[in-house]
């Protein structure tokens, strides 16, 4: 089994707002199909963005296609151990990672910035693609 993959919030709502590249698109498309994975941070995050009302249903139909995976106590651990570690992280930031490093996760995301301190994290843009 190949690596599976983790999707950010960002990569959501740009995929529904059609702002990926080509290559980008076909990669997220591809995920549909094999290892479509959110956390439940995403899922708040996503649906809990009202800056684009007329694209809230198009992302409805992705977050409810998706798997959620839930926030546990391993994932709450992780998350309290990477904010210790990384004082910057914010904390939907710090359970998502830990999500992904809980499962063995690659988080595709476009904020690679965030994300950049955690060594152990993989990480995809797919706007770099």
């Amino acid at each position: 089994m190949g690596q599976r993959h983790l999707i950010d919030s960002n990569v959501i709502i740009d995929y529904t707002a059609n702002s990926l590249s080509s290559k980008g698109s076909d990669f997220v498309e591809q995920l549909f199909d094999s290892d479509f994975l959110i956390s439940v941070v995403v899922k708040i995050e996503v649906l809990g963005f009202a800056d684009f009302p007329a694209k809230l249903k198009a992302m409805e139909e992705f977050v409810n296609a998706a798997s959620v995976l839930p926030l546990d106590e391993t994932i709450a651990i992780q998350a309290i151990q990477l904010r210790r570690k990384h004082k910057k992280l914010k904390l939907g930031d710090a359970i998502i990672a830990a999500t992904a490093l809980v499962y063995n996760l690659t988080l595709i995301t476009r904020n690679i910035s965030d994300f950049k301190n955690i060594s152990e994290l993989k990480t995809i843009n797919p706007h770099k693609l």
